[in-house]
């Protein structure tokens, strides 16, 4: 978390997979608790990972804390490369147990990261063990806008499977991180306002990341939340956040731009978000996640954290651009008129 700039991803010609990174390493030092190197302890004990004791990382992208030792799991085998302190660390796993040691030598550079090669195990996975290019790259083009800067490449040296001569490769990477994602989603849409809408902040160690753009030419949102990078496909409470800041925030400046006269009703939060599409990114240190699937956010603070945030850039970026604040309002009266003259003709079908 914050140390590494470039992950390389290899489906490799035998089937298996190998992840390398630039980051810190993985320490190699006895663990105070198990006895066994820090390796071997996060491949090989659950809930060993990098964010648990505290102090190790600030937000790391995980949920669970089980990530590496269930790959290690459900391998054949493992073999993992760590560089750090001018040496380099190899050790072998075979069906979740370690095969050798711990070996080290001194090596000249000062390169310093990890690589981790796996091979599913058909004992396990009995249908077969055939990574799906397109899910992984879907995910890993998912991260890089999530992660602005960082490099991820993948290289499927599958050539029979290919049926090609050279490796399919690709790159991903977006200085501008989840405005990127936006410009990429909205690319066929028609914008109502060029600028996308950012807002960035951190509040009692709690970041967030918020991108913004309403299109003409769309009639529902799409809004897409994240917390520590990963999907919260049923929302939680930085969404619940988003929207009531979007809604009161619109509301009060509708009625300063006087776009709302006195005696009438507010704005609905689905006529705000109508052709809105938003991606909005939490990184919080101990997320609580509801849910079987663990895909709803439920840290109860974080609502008030976006709602703060976003209201005070949104509010500033708005009074600063009334040309897009009224296009916003205009489009949101629209809608909200739209709805209230289907509601009638429904009423009135009914009434028959």
């Amino acid at each position: 978390a914050g140390y590494c700039t470039h992950i390389e991803i290899d489906f490799n010609p035998d089937g298996s997979v190998t992840v390398t990174d630039d980051g810190r390493g993985i320490p190699v030092d006895t663990h105070s608790k198990t006895g066994k190197s820090a390796l071997e302890t996060v491949l090989t004990v659950l809930h060993a990972g990098g964010k648990f004791g505290g102090g190790g990382y600030k937000v790391s992208g995980g949920l669970h804390g089980v990530g590496v030792s269930v790959v290690n799991a459900l391998s054949e085998w493992v073999e993992v490369t760590v560089y750090r302190d001018k040496k380099q660390y190899r050790q072998r796993y075979e069906r979740g147990t370690p095969a050798t040691e711990l070996t080290s030598k001194s090596i000249k550079e000062t390169r310093t990261g990890t690589s981790v090669c796996f091979l599913p195990d058909t004992l396990i996975f009995t249908t077969g063990i055939e990574f799906d290019y397109d899910t992984i790259a879907s995910r890993l083009r998912e991260l890089a806008y999530l992660n602005a800067g960082v490099k991820i490449t993948l290289s499927d040296n599958r050539l029979e499977l290919l049926k090609r001569d050279t490796p399919r490769v690709e790159t991903y990477c977006y200085e501008g991180g989840i405005r990127e994602y936006i410009a990429y989603m909205n690319n066929d849409k028609q914008p109502l306002h060029e600028d996308i809408i950012y807002v960035f902040g951190e509040r009692n160690n709690v970041q967030i990341e918020v991108a913004l753009q309403w299109c003409t030419d769309a009639y529902s949102d799409t809004i897409l939340g994240f917390a520590n990078n990963i999907r919260t496909v049923d929302g939680g409470t930085h969404l619940e956040g988003l929207k009531t800041v979007l809604t009161r925030t619109l509301n009060a400046i509708a009625r300063k731009r006087n776009k709302l006269k006195e005696g009438d009703a507010n704005l609905g939060g689905e006529n705000i978000r109508e052709g809105l599409t938003a991606v909005i990114s939490v990184k919080v240190p101990d997320p609580e996640f509801e849910g079987q699937t663990k895909t709803k956010l439920g840290n109860t603070e974080v609502r008030g954290i976006v709602d703060s945030l976003v209201g005070e850039t949104l509010t500033e970026y708005l009074e600063f651009n009334p040309g897009i604040a009224d296009s916003v309002i205009e489009k949101a009266i629209q809608a909200f008129k739209a709805a209230e003259a289907a509601r009638r003709a429904r009423d009135l079908v009914r009434r028959k």
